[in-house]
Formats: C-alpha cells, sequence, structure tokens
C-alpha cells in the first residue's frame, strides 16, 4: 500500500507526526510526505523535533498572497507531485488550505482521501473563517473520515456520510502531546531567559496565544486592550505571548502591549517548549482548536477567544470557556478564575493517546473499494 501524507501548517504537522512515524515503521506500507510550506517558518522546528522529513516540498508560500493564490499554487503543485508518486491514499488533516487544495488534487487524480479530523462543524461558514467552509469541502469528497469523537461521527452520518466510511479515533493531537511530554523536561536556550525567569518565580502565568483571522483587526484590539487591562490591574499575574508572525497580529500586540513590565512578548515558540509552557502555566487564554484538546490531558482549564466553537465536548466536559475576542468578557473571566478559580477535571474528551494506530489499522484493513 502507498500513502501520502500531506501538511503544510505547524497544527498539521503535530497532529500528523504520530502517524507519519507508525506509517513509516510498517514493511507493508511505501509513505511518503509532502509540506506544502504554508508556515515554512514554523513548520520546520516541528518537524525536526518528530525526525520527520518531507520528501515533497512544495514551498509555496509568497509575500503578501491571499487564500486564492495559496490554493492555486498546492494544486498546480500536487499535479507534479502526483505525476510522480501515485499513492493509494493521500492522507489531510482538519480545516486547513493546505488540506482542501490536497483534496481537491487528489480527487482530480481519482485517488482516495482519508480526512484525519473530520467531522468537525460549527455550523457557521463565517466562524472560523475560513476553516469552517475548508473542513465542510474535504469531507464532501474524502473516501474515509477518521472523526476524533461521536459527535464528530454523528455530523457526518446527519450529512449522509456512509456509517462504514466513518472510525472515531480520537485526536492524533494527544499522541504527539504524549509522546513529547516525555521528551521534555524544561525549556530550551531558545526561549528568552525574561520568560523562563516568569515561570520559575512562582507566581500565576496567564499563556496567549491567537492567530484566527476572524479576530484579525477589532478582535485583536479587544484581546489586546484586555490583556493590558489585566497586566496593569494584576502586577503578580504574568502573561506569556508568544507571538504569531502574521503581521495583522504582530501589529496590534507589539502597540498594545510591549510597555508592559509583566507581559512578555516572544516569538512563536517550538513545540517542545510549547508544551512545557503550556504544562507549567496557571490559565491559557487561546484562539486555538487544537489547545483546547490537549490542556485537558494537562489539567489546564482554558479561555477560548471565539464566539463558537467545532469542540463542544470541551464545553460539556468543563475544560473550556468561550470568550470571545471581546475585552469584558476576557478581562471577566481572567478575574473570575483569579479570585476563585480551581483546576478542571483531567478527563480528556479528545482520547487517550492510540488514535494514530486506529487509523493505520483501518487503511490497511479496508478493501480497495472507494
Amino acid at each position: 500500500m502507498k500513502v501520502l501524507t500531506v501538511f503544510g501548517t505547524r497544527p498539521e504537522a503535530i497532529k500528523m507526526a504520530p502517524l507519519v512515524k507508525i506509517l513509516h515503521e510498517l514493511p507493508s506500507v511505501e509513505q511518503k510526505v509532502c509540506s506544502t510550506g504554508q508556515h515554512r517558518e514554523m513548520l520546520e522546528p516541528i518537524m525536526a523535533f518528530f525526525e520527520i522529513k518531507a520528501d515533497f516540498d512544495l514551498n509555496i508560500m509568497q509575500a503578501g498572497q491571499d487564500l486564492t493564490d495559496i490554493t492555486c499554487r498546492i494544486l498546480q503543485s500536487m499535479r507534479l507531485v502526483f505525476e510522480k508518486f501515485r499513492p493509494n491514499w493521500v492522507l489531510v488533516h482538519g480545516d486547513t488550505t493546505t488540506a482542501l487544495a490536497a483534496t481537491l488534487a487528489a480527487f482530480y487524480a481519482g485517488i482516495r482521501v482519508g480526512h484525519v479530523e473530520a467531522g468537525l462543524r460549527t455550523g457557521n461558514l463565517q466562524a472560523p473563517f475560513p476553516e469552517e467552509a475548508n473542513r465542510l469541502l474535504v469531507d464532501r469528497l474524502a473516501a474515509a473520515y477518521f472523526a476524533p469523537t461521536q459527535r464528530n461521527a454523528d455530523n457526518l452520518l446527519r450529512e449522509g456520510v456512509d456509517s462504514s466510511r466513518i472510525l472515531v479515533t480520537g485526536n492524533t493531537v494527544i499522541d504527539a502531546l504524549l509522546w513529547a511530554k516525555e521528551k521534555v523536561s524544561g525549556f530550551s536556550e531558545k526561549v528568552p531567559a525574561e520568560v523562563r525567569a516568569a515561570y520559575e518565580k512562582g507566581t500565576r502565568v496567564l499563556l496567549v496565544t491567537g492567530h484566527r483571522r476572524e479576530n484579525f483587526g477589532d478582535g485583536f484590539k479587544q484581546i489586546c486592550e484586555a490583556l493590558h487591562t489585566l497586566a496593569s490591574q494584576y502586577h503578580d499575574l504574568n502573561i506569556v505571548y508568544p507571538v504569531h508572525l502574521n503581521p495583522q497580529v504582530q501589529q496590534p500586540v507589539h502597540k498594545y502591549l510591549s510597555d508592559l513590565p509583566n507581559v512578555f512578548l516572544t516569538d512563536p515558540m517550538d513545540y517542545p517548549d510549547f508544551v512545557f509552557a503550556m504544562k507549567s502555566s496557571w490559565l491559557i487564554l487561546t484562539d486555538s482548536g487544537g489547545i483546547q484538546e490537549e490542556a485537558p490531558s494537562l489539567g489546564k482549564p482554558v479561555l477560548v477567544m471565539r464566539d463558537t466553537t467545532e469542540r463542544p465536548e470541551g464545553l460539556e466536559a468543563g475544560t473550556i470557556q468561550l470568550v470571545g475576542a471581546d475585552k469584558g468578557r476576557i478581562v471577566a473571566a481572567v478575574r473570575e478564575w483569579l479570585n476563585q478559580g480551581t483546576l478542571v477535571a483531567t478527563s480528556n474528551p479528545y482520547g487517550e493517546g492510540n488514535a494514530s494506530e486506529r487509523i493505520v489499522s483501518y487503511l490497511l484493513e479496508t478493501p480497495d473499494r472507494y
């Protein structure tokens, strides 16, 4: 069996890494890895940490490009990849532009697509944008669906997907996290000394991440104003913010937060450093999807800077709380945790770390009939 695994962003690489590693160990599988390079600077350290090399590097990123440019470049490049290597399966992950374009390219080439992290839905095409549309389109074209939870599987069944093509697996991000935890015992020297010191002081550390397009503009202004208010009022609260490289994130963050002694702005952390940061933080404030899944395994509560989530299992389990990109709601929620918050239960609705094994078993056992 031949398998091509495609990813292009840091979250995709993290979540696909344990799957890639298992497939590489199987003598009956010829696997190749394709990186689109959608987030090149943030992607390469992940691949190095997990000891993964790309057989095909599309290197599609160019300054100033938009979603149309990214999609077109991946489509054209994937056509050339399929001329050199024609797999039985193309595996894509989640809801990125890489996942959508690789799926469309495989569909045009008559190659089956397995969608890892299938069936997530918010029901709103604009939130998150463009991810909700991407995941819907990928699931319309896929041949196999690896759903993290039963709720995700139920979404697919309601949309008419044949149940024999759906497998509830848990989320591969937990596989990656548990593997990384065993390797990480502290920060590397790449983390600035002042950030390491912030964690060593024994005070509460609020870890912040943000990157969603839906929050660009006023959303990030509100987020930054909320953090400014909290830092100004609670001097014993240290705020650590690895800032996404997108200028739409960098500009407001540095404008509003660069002059506060208890706010530490850093470059994006390498994955092992970020795992240690999550493990060592008191509270996490994010608009990320993956962190909503990882935090329960580390016993960390998460405030989600979105109005909707395609991961309602975390809401039901009490591991996450929606606060939107809204200054008032963010400040109020963090204050509540400062005054009376306690750690959430560590049970994780997204699995116990064996999702990748389940996916590989399905691929090996499923007849070549799609």
